[in-house]
């Protein structure tokens, strides 16, 4: 029972900041641990291979993507897309992730991002889903009441975010590791392991 509510306060405290990895001072690399101790991490950059050696947040949260299949998202999920606008002027998803309800709202809306791909950012509540020439269409509805399609075409990945254990943050893992930039140095609050 306190496990399960220490995961409902660690999602409640990230859904409180929801653009972290998105601002101005923003840390967000993906990689795997090369070194980790109690008070640091060291991440081998996976876009360039550089090793680099950030802070460690005592409040650190741990989370988990495990792979699921496009018939696990379900109307009223809340979800997260990356997508990139194709010929056709739809926006196909590059992948999905299904968020716990403790974490709907987060990053709410739709936006560029700031990437090579120029990919659009979708965070929505799921209203329906069809399957069309051999794509999972999804309907989503953002709390503005705006309402947008992501086309899932086959070999999508999707995953589902779940709390993740401490002890798997370990030498070779592979991870999304997010933080913020602080006068006193560069501080990882939130581990996502891959």
């Amino acid at each position: 029972m306190q496990a399960k509510f220490m995961l409902i306060a660690a999602l409640m405290a990230f859904s409180a900041t929801p653009a972290l990895a998105q601002g101005a001072g923003a840390i967000n690399v993906m990689g795997a641990i090369d070194k980790i101790d109690a008070t640091s991490i060291s991440v081998k950059d996976d876009a360039g291979g550089a090793v680099v050696t950030y802070k460690l947040d005592p409040k650190l949260m741990v989370l988990q993507n495990k792979a699921v299949t496009l018939a696990d998202i379900k109307p009223n999920d809340f979800v997260a897309s990356a997508a990139v606008r194709k010929e056709d002027g739809k926006l196909h998803s590059t992948e999905l992730r299904i968020f716990p309800e403790a974490m709907r709202g987060v990053g709410e809306g739709q936006r560029p991002m700031n990437d090579a791909r120029n990919q659009i950012m979708t965070n929505a509540t799921v209203t329906g889903a069809a399957v069309v020439n051999g794509s999972n269409n999804i309907k989503v509805k953002l709390a503005t009441g705006a309402e947008s399609e992501l086309i899932l075409d086959p070999g999508v990945p999707v995953t589902r975010i779940d709390a993740g254990d401490r002890a798997n943050v370990k030498a070779g893992a592979k991870v999304r590791a997010q933080g913020v930039k602080t006068a006193d140095g560069d501080v990882i609050n939130r581990i996502t392991l891959q």
